[in-house]
């Protein structure tokens, strides 16, 4: 069922890369996939499909009292390890690589699912561990959609393209489903 997972949450990011150009700027769909090239905008479209997913593994597992707990590591397993490695690696390349972008990407979405089942097959954790981590699943789920809407003037969330945030970030520039102009 891991592999499953791993690979439907992989296309489906990998299809939420292109979503918001493809849709032509819904902003509805824009709360859930890429509409800027920032860090945060592909820390996105990981957790999007991730939290998919949750309807297929909160299915299967969602009695287990460590469920909430292993959705909230998966997801912020995913928050972490795409910019600590895309960040280090800058460190020493000193621009980015799309080859090393795009491993992250799936990297982190393998992490995250091997945490998940880790968290999954541990000993079962009590009650108010249960009832705290549904609360922080819900905490992430609801920061994870505002902070497209009103994103902190940090780093990770500046597209490198537009030097803009959140929806204003936005560059048709790299827009292949963007209609050209007839001259």
């Amino acid at each position: 069922m891991i592999w499953v997972g791993i690979v439907l949450i992989s296309l489906f990011g990998t299809l939420a890369h292109f979503l918001y150009d493809i849709s032509k700027h819904n902003k509805v769909l824009g709360l859930f996939t890429a509409v800027n090239e920032s860090t945060w905008e592909h820390i996105k479209i990981a957790l999007t499909p991730t939290i998919l997913w949750s309807l297929v593994d909160g299915y299967i597992y969602g009695v287990d009292p460590n469920y909430f707990l292993a959705k909230l590591a998966s997801l912020v397993t995913l928050a972490v390890v795409i910019p600590v490695i895309f960040y280090g690696y800058k460190l020493i390349t000193k621009k980015p690589v799309l080859f090393i972008d795009i491993t992250t990407f799936y990297l982190a979405i393998i992490l995250s699912q091997f945490v998940f089942y880790k968290i999954i097959e541990a000993p079962d954790i009590n009650y108010l561990g249960t009832y705290l981590s549904c609360l922080g699943t819900f905490v992430f789920f609801g920061a994870y959609t505002l902070l497209t809407l009103m994103p902190l003037r940090l780093k990770i969330f500046l597209d490198p393209i537009t030097n803009r945030y959140g929806f204003r970030g936005h560059s048709d520039k790299y827009n292949p489903f963007k209609k050209k102009k007839a001259h």
